[in-house]
């Protein structure tokens, strides 16, 4: 398939431009221990034969697994199958890291089992989990500072899951771009259960492309073909990186690298956020051409497309929108989709039931960063202000539904005069609530 003339496309805004160089510029995310200055211009010049030798004495450094220790720590998270906690790991630290440094250099090292757990997804669905042991987890954080710059500096613009200095908004600001200029029939695909389908194989060859550090690349096979506990039942996987692991988002990036140079070099405008993606085209027959060539890429890898929830169209007209990142563009609006709705009814209510206990201030304590963080998120949503209404109306009336409780005075969800006037808007307002009504209109001002 030949490439999109300049001609046959509207014109792109600087900032949904891709493949610009000025992106691989910045290292300041880098680990100085592990980086040198030496190493940095490597990466821009380039390294004899396009690969990375030594580097497995950099991942079992003393300084370097201090360092990973540390971030690990920061970020806590549940015991493995070991049942050793992070705060139990830190009563010994310097015994434990000094006993990893000497397995990962003598050659010893192994990684334990990942414990699986089902968390829920929404909808009363759940997705796998992988909780590593914190020893493994240590080391894993080790070995992607140590290898995370190689592949960054060959990552394409337009890539923006779990990466450096990139978010999810970022993505979703060249989505917007990208329609305003036009390109507005897309291809919205899914990969069906990408994380647990990646070829090993595959993946293997992806990172033996740049790296020839035999240890490093034993390391990353072991933990590739961890096994998984869940219960009494115990299994190697035939397939995929292990949701969860440290190591898992970066080698999920480099697997579908490939498809990211493909379809630019093929003049598309993709825009991927880990295994989220969408094409942005000009036309539906660009539009074709490109799930086409998407099928194919992923067909020849081994992976899959989800075909019940794969699907192209043109974003301007109703019922042809689509969905990314939590957002659905369809017929001019930016509007929240449905199960992220939903599940922020669901999280209000965890955090107001009945029975909660606890003065009103300490619930919107605790209530007011969850309504924050998700008013944030979505406050560029188009229109706005009825949807802020209703999610407002919503807190309000759990919280009147407790405070009724607490009186001996009987609630029934829905308008209730008794207690609307009993504790009014301005008065929830008064002992420090959260709206997203008031935070929309002075961000509104602001602007």
């Amino acid at each position: 398939m030949q490439k999109h003339t300049e001609s046959s496309v509207p014109a792109v805004p600087e900032r949904a431009k891709q493949g610009t160089e000025a992106a691989f510029r910045d290292w300041s995310w880098v680990e100085a221990s592990v980086w040198t200055e030496r190493m940095l211009a490597a990466l821009d010049k380039g390294v004899l034969g396009g690969k990375w030798f030594s580097l497995m004495d950099k991942v079992y450094r003393a300084g370097t697994l201090r360092v990973a220790w540390q971030r690990v720590a920061s970020n806590k998270g549940a015991a493995g199958v070991d049942g050793q906690s992070v705060q139990r790991f830190a009563r010994g630290a310097e015994a434990y890291l000094g006993e990893l440094e000497q397995a990962l250099k003598s050659g010893t090292y192994r990684p334990q089992p990942v414990k699986r757990v089902d968390i829920a997804k929404g909808g009363g669905k759940t997705r796998p989990l992988g909780i590593p042991v914190v020893g493994d987890r240590i080391v894993q954080t080790a070995l992607k500072m140590v290898i995370e710059p190689i592949f960054e500096r060959q990552f394409r613009e337009h890539s923006y899951g779990f990466r450096p200095g990139r978010s999810g908004k970022d993505a979703l600001r060249e989505v917007d771009a990208l329609i305003q200029a036009g390109y507005t029939h897309v291809v919205d695909a899914d990969l069906a259960g990408y994380f647990d389908s990646i070829p090993k194989a595959g993946l293997l060859r992806r990172v033996e492309a740049s790296i020839s550090d035999g240890g490093v690349l034993s390391l990353i096979e072991a933990f590739l073909e961890q096994d998984v506990v869940k219960g009494l039942e115990r299994w190697t996987p035939a397939s995929g990186t292990p949701q969860g692991a440290v190591i898992s988002p970066l080698l999920a990036n480099l697997y579908l690298h490939p498809l990211d140079c493909l379809l630019e070099q093929r003049g598309y405008r993709m825009v991927r956020y880990a295994d989220d993606f969408v094409v942005m085209c000009a036309s539906a027959q660009q539009a074709q051409a490109a799930l086409a060539e998407v099928q194919g890429w992923v067909q020849a890898n081994g992976l899959s497309l989800n075909a019940d929830k794969t699907h192209v169209g043109d974003c301007t007209h109703a019922g042809e929108g689509f969905e990314f990142l939590g957002y659905r563009f369809e017929a001019g609006t930016r509007s929240v989709r449905r199960k992220s709705y939903a599940a922020l009814r669901d999280k209000i209510r965890g955090q107001t039931k009945r029975s909660r206990s606890g003065s009103l201030r300490t619930m919107l304590a605790d209530l007011n960063p969850m309504l924050r963080g998700w008013f944030n998120y979505f406050k560029h949503i188009y229109p706005a202000s009825m949807f802020f209404q209703l999610i407002d109306g919503f807190v309000r009336r759990r919280l009147r539904a407790i405070l009724c409780r607490r009186n001996h005075r009987p609630h029934q969800f829905g308008r209730n005069l008794w207690a609307s006037k009993k504790w009014p808007t301005v008065f929830l307002a008064e002992q420090g609530l959260f709206t997203m009504v008031t935070a929309h209109a002075t961000a509104s001002q602001s602007r």
